[in-house]
């Protein structure tokens, strides 16, 4: 089991109170740049979605998707 594994399961582990301050923790951390970066991506997709341009799939068959290419 790799760290980011492990921080997982312990994250996984926390009551769920401590889980939502543990993300709004690392959701304030991140840089500004960083988050402008994210907020013009988000922005992109949404555009794509709405225009047909992509259809979105259920997130567990992305994650699916992307446990099996990572073998």
């Amino acid at each position: 089991m790799n760290t980011l594994e492990q921080i997982t399961q312990i994250a996984l582990s926390l009551l769920n109170t401590l889980r939502v301050l543990l993300i709004e923790s690392l959701e304030f951390d991140i840089d500004e740049s960083v988050q402008a970066s994210w907020t013009t991506v988000a922005q992109q997709r949404l555009k794509e979605i709405r225009s047909g341009v992509v259809q979105p799939i259920p997130g567990d068959e992305a994650l699916a998707r992307v446990r099996k290419l990572l073998g």
